[in-house]
C-alpha cells in the first residue's frame, strides 16, 4: 500500500491541482459557473486519456526505440527535479498566469493549455511510465492509473470551488502551497534519479 500511496504523493505533486484552481480562473474570465464546470470535465476527461495512453504503451514505446526503463527513470527524475525548481521559484506559476492572462474570454481552455500541457504534461506523462514500470502485473497497472483518476477527480473538484479557494488562500496562500509541493517533488525526483542508477547497475 505504501508504494500507491507514494504514487498518489507524486502524481498530486506533479499535477498540482491545488496550484492549478486559481490558474482555471484565469483561464476562464466571464465564463459562467455551468460553462466553467464543462470546461474543467473536458480537461480532465482528456487529460485522463492521455495519461492512461502513457501508462499503459509507453514503456514499450521506450523499448521499441531503444531506451531502457532505468534511462527513463533518470531521466524522468531530472525532468521532475527541473518542474520542482519551476515551482520553488515561482516559474511555472507565471507562466500559467500567463496563458491565462493570453486567452481571450469565448477562448475554450479544456484542450490547451488545461488538459496539456497543465494537467497531462511532460512530467505527468514522464511519471505514469515510471510508476507503471516500477512493479510487474496487472494489478498494478491498475492500481496506479486508480491513483491518477484520484488525482484528476481532486482536481476536478477543485475547479469546481476554485473562486472560493483563489479568495480563501489568497495570493500567498497559493505560493506557500506551491513551495511546499515544490519541496516534495525535488525530494521525490531525486529518488526517481536513485532507483535509475540502481537498475542500471551504476549504483549498488
Amino acid at each position: 500500500m505504501s508504494i500507491y500511496i507514494t504514487a498518489f504523493v507524486t502524481l498530486f505533486v506533479v499535477i498540482d491541482p491545488v496550484g492549478l484552481a486559481p490558474v482555471f480562473i484565469a483561464l476562464t474570465p466571464g465564463q459562467s459557473a455551468s460553462e466553467r464546470a464543462r470546461i474543467g470535465r473536458r480537461a480532465v476527461f482528456i487529460s485522463a486519456i492521455l495519461l492512461t495512453l502513457f501508462g499503459l504503451v509507453g514503456e514499450r514505446l521506450l523499448s521499441g526505440i531503444g531506451i531502457s526503463i532505468s534511462a527513463f527513470r533518470i531521466a524522468g527524475g531530472i525532468l521532475l527535479f527541473l518542474t520542482a525548481l519551476d515551482m520553488l521559484f515561482e516559474r511555472r506559476t507565471e507562466r500559467r498566469e500567463g496563458q491565462g492572462q493570453a486567452d481571450a474570454p469565448e477562448h475554450d481552455p479544456s484542450v490547451f493549455p488545461l488538459a496539456t500541457p497543465l494537467l497531462a504534461g511532460p512530467g505527468a506523462l514522464a511519471t505514469m511510465i515510471l510508476l507503471v514500470g516500477e512493479h510487474q502485473g496487472w494489478g498494478h497497472v491498475v492500481m496506479v492509473h486508480l491513483v491518477m483518476l484520484a488525482v484528476l477527480a481532486i482536481a476536478l473538484v477543485l475547479f469546481h470551488l476554485a473562486t472560493p479557494l483563489a479568495r480563501a488562500l489568497g495570493r500567498t496562500g497559493t505560493m506557500v502551497v506551491t513551495r511546499l509541493l515544490g519541496m516534495l517533488l525535488a525530494a521525490l525526483s531525486i529518488q526517481f534519479v536513485i532507483d535509475g542508477l540502481v537498475g542500471s547497475g551504476l549504483m549498488g
